[in-house]
């Protein structure tokens, strides 16, 4: 098989966030070729959710796939839009009854990619077990994807290093969003899945992960309830490339940090 990259971008943040991914995605293409670009999108409109007009302007940019996570219904009109649109996704562990579904296969040149996404249990509220649901979801996918990356959207950063090692020699890549700090333990697992606990986001990095650093200390400083805004300081795109030769293998992940 040829060498298949993927693209992974970590939470988009508002505006600035928006605006970098575009800047920067282009020489992202033209540096790494990749041959699948999935982004978090969960925090695009203004720092919480998503909706209909922001998720067609990144898939216009080339975006193959959008996961989402906690914040996947904040926004009301995204909820017929998840429904008729295979290409966004939000947590597969959520109820059956919600707008949307959980995972998706697209394809290019041949290649067959399978995007699952999950969210964690602990201090978010899912709906359902994780772990189960992974195992489920992958059984879905089965046969009908050449490679498999999960997105798991969970603060506990236990259950994302747990779920790595259960998936691990079943899909192609787990990596972890939500907490908007990158960690550095990029790494390919025994078992031939590519891991990271969090890819970090893409927005202000002069900000508290994503507001106005003034709003978020005077809110834990007063201990009062304070309006939050979205940070305009020090965009940075964070994200990984998972480099694949064999089906459900990766060879490698490298993290990616780029300043705006």
């Amino acid at each position: 098989m040829t060498e298949v990259r993927i693209l992974f971008v970590g939470d988009v943040v508002g505006g600035l966030g928006r605006r970098t991914l575009l800047r920067l995605l282009p020489e992202l293409r033209e540096r790494h070729d990749p041959t699948f670009v999935v982004v978090n999108g969960e925090n695009a409109a203004g720092g919480l959710g998503i909706t209909p007009k922001i998720a067609d302007e990144l898939f216009a940019a080339g975006v193959d796939v959008i996961t989402l996570g906690n914040h996947a219904y904040h926004r009301r009109e995204i909820l017929p839009y998840l429904d008729r649109e295979p290409r966004i996704l939000r947590p597969a562990n959520y109820l059956r009854s919600h707008p949307g579904r959980g995972a998706t296969v697209v394809e290019r040149d041949g290649v067959r990619l399978g995007v699952i996404n999950l969210s964690g249990n602990v201090f978010l509220q899912a709906g359902q077990a994780m772990f189960p649901v992974a195992d489920a979801m992958v059984a879905e996918l089965r046969g009908k994807a050449d490679h498999i990356l999960v997105d798991v959207h969970a603060e506990a950063t236990s259950e994302k290093v747990g779920l790595g090692w259960h998936l691990d020699g079943r899909v192609t890549a787990v990596v972890g969003t939500h907490t908007h700090v990158p960690t550095a333990d990029a790494r390919v697992l025994p078992g031939g899945t590519a891991y990271i606990t969090d890819v970090g986001m893409t927005g202000p990095r002069g900000g508290v992960i994503g507001v106005r650093k003034e709003q978020a200390i005077e809110a834990m400083r007063t201990q009062m309830p304070v309006r939050f805004d979205t940070s305009e300081d020090d965009p940075w795109l964070m994200g990984v490339l998972i480099r694949c030769s064999h089906p459900l293998r990766a060879d490698a992940i490298e993290q990616l940090l780029v300043p705006g």
